[in-house]
């Protein structure tokens, strides 16, 4: 049974961040609420079937326009978030 999570990322366009995740650890869909529409399809796309970690690895650390993090960034801070969360 799938489980879907819900992030609201912080410092950038996107608002809200649903992803669904699979028992076995991948990434079966994603929605986002805000921000830039078609970079954040693309980014939907890229990572369906995708393991957690390896969308963490690819997204994490880039920057949008200086601020310091960007949607892909906090992707990958949602999902950092859950696996801490669900190793408790």
């Amino acid at each position: 049974m799938s489980k879907v999570i819900e992030y609201h990322p912080q410092g950038v366009c996107c608002q809200v961040m649903q992803v669904q995740l699979s028992d076995d650890g991948r990434v079966e869909d994603a929605a986002f609420f805000g921000g830039c529409n078609g970079n954040l399809q693309g980014i939907k796309s890229l990572i369906k079937g995708m393991k957690i970690d390896d969308v963490i690895d690819k997204l994490q650390g880039i920057n949008c326009g200086g601020k310091g993090t960007s949607c892909p960034d906090q992707l990958a801070k949602c999902l950092v978030s859950y696996k801490s969360s669900a190793a408790v």
